[in-house]
C-alpha cells in the first residue's frame, strides 16, 4: 500500500501537495488534483480515515430506477441493504447518478476523494462510462443485475432469472400454451439478455417454437405495450411473458382497448411482483424478486469483499406468484 510520501515521490510534488489533493483543498489547482487521485488510485492509496474500524462508509448508487415510495422497485432493495447495515460499523450514503456525471467523475477516484470503502449499484446500463472502469477497479463493489468477469473486487447481486422464466413457461405449458412471446425490457441492459436467454434454453428445452420476432426489446414501461403488442398477436401468441410487471400492466392496457380478453383470449405473465401487481385488473401473475432480501445480499456481499472473500455472483431464488392473468388457453375452433 503507498504512502502520501510515496506519492509525492512517484509525481516530484511536496507531500503536502498530495495530502491537499486527498483532502479537496482549494488553494491547488483541479487539474493537479486530479493527476494526485488518479496516482493514489494507480498507486492502491487506502486513506487512514478508510481502514478505521470505527464507522466505514458506503455508498449506495442508483441510476434510471425509482425507489422513493414503497410501490417502486428500488425502494425495498434499498430499505433491505439499509437494514442489513443497521447494526454494523459502516454509515451509507445513498446517491443518484446520471450518465453526465460518470462522464465528469472517475469511479475510483470518486470513491477515494469521498472516503468511501465500497459501493452498491443499482440500475445501472451497460453502455455507461462506470461499467468499462469496473473491469480494472480495486475498490469493493456489488453490481445490482450487472456481471464484471475476472475482477475479485467486484461481485454480483440477483434473482435467479433462468430459473424464474423457466418456472412461468412450465406453468403456461401445464395450461396448455405452446406459442409464448417475450416482450422484454431495453436494450443495452443486462437483465433484458439474461431474460431473453432464459427464454430461449427454456423454449428450446420445452420443444417450442420461437423466432427474433417473438421476443422483442421495448423498454422497462407500461407504454412499450402499444409498439409491440399487435406484433406479437399476429404471430398467434397465446401467452406473453413481459420484462416486468409495468410493462405486462401496459399489455393488460392493449388488451382492454382492443377488446382482447385477459387470460382468456392472452394469458400475461410480469416479473418483479411490485405492489402494482396484485391491484391490476386482472391481478397479475408473476414472477417474485424478493427485493428486501437482495438489498440484504447486497450488503453482506460487499462486506465479504471488503474482507477480501472474492465472491463473484449471488443470485437469489424468485418464486412464481400464479394469479388471475393466465388461464388454459383456449382450444382451436
Amino acid at each position: 500500500m503507498a504512502t502520501i510520501k510515496e506519492i509525492a515521490k512517484h509525481l516530484g510534488v511536496s507531500a503536502g501537495t498530495v495530502s491537499k489533493g486527498l483532502n479537496g483543498a482549494n488553494d491547488i489547482s483541479e487539474s493537479l488534483r486530479q493527476t494526485v487521485l488518479d496516482t493514489a488510485v494507480e498507486m492502491g492509496y487506502t486513506p487512514k480515515q478508510m481502514r478505521s474500524k470505527d464507522c466505514r462508509k458506503l455508498c449506495i448508487f442508483v441510476e434510471n430506477m425509482e425507489y422513493e415510495t414503497p410501490d417502486q422497485f428500488g425502494y425495498d432493495i434499498i430499505l433491505g441493504f439499509r437494514q442489513a447495515a443497521s447494526q454494523g460499523e459502516f454509515s451509507i450514503t445513498l446517491l443518484p447518478v446520471t450518465p453526465a456525471f460518470q462522464t465528469e467523475e472517475k469511479y475510483d477516484t470518486f470513491m477515494l476523494k469521498n472516503g468511501f470503502v465500497g459501493g452498491f449499484m443499482i440500475g445501472f446500463a451497460l453502455q455507461d462510462d462506470w461499467m468499462s472502469q469496473f473491469n480494472t477497479t480495486t475498490i469493493p463493489t456489488v453490481l445490482f443485475d450487472n456481471y464484471i468477469r475476472k475482477n475479485p473486487a467486484v461481485c454480483s447481486i440477483a434473482s435467479d432469472n433462468l430459473e424464474g422464466i423457466d418456472d412461468a413457461i412450465v406453468h403456461l405449458i401445464h395450461l396448455g400454451h405452446r406459442r409464448i412471446g417475450l416482450l422484454n425490457g431495453s436494450r443495452h441492459s443486462c437483465i433484458s439478455e439474461l431474460r431473453r436467454h432464459a427464454y430461449i434454453d427454456s423454449m428450446t428445452a420445452h420443444n417450442l417454437s420461437f423466432s427474433e420476432a417473438t421476443m422483442p426489446y421495448g423498454y422497462y414501461v407500461a407504454d412499450t405495450a402499444k409498439d409491440h403488442l399487435d406484433g406479437l398477436l399476429s404471430m398467434g401468441i397465446t401467452a406473453l411473458l413481459c420484462g416486468n410487471d409495468l410493462i405486462a400492466s401496459g399489455v393488460i392496457e392493449e388488451c382492454r382497448k382492443r377488446h382482447i380478453r385477459v387470460p382468456d383470449d392472452l394469458s400475461v405473465i410480469g416479473f418483479d411482483d411490485i405492489p402494482l401487481a396484485a391491484k391490476l385488473n386482472p391481478p397479475l401473475t408473476t414472477v417474485r424478486q424478493y427485493r428486501s432480501e437482495l438489498g440484504k445480499s447486497a450488503f453482506y456481499t460487499l462486506t465479504a469483499l471488503i474482507n477480501h472473500v472474492p465472491v463473484s455472483r449471488s443470485l437469489l431464488r424468485p418464486q412464481l406468484i400464479i394469479r388471475e392473468s393466465t388461464a388454459p388457453v383456449k382450444a382451436e375452433q
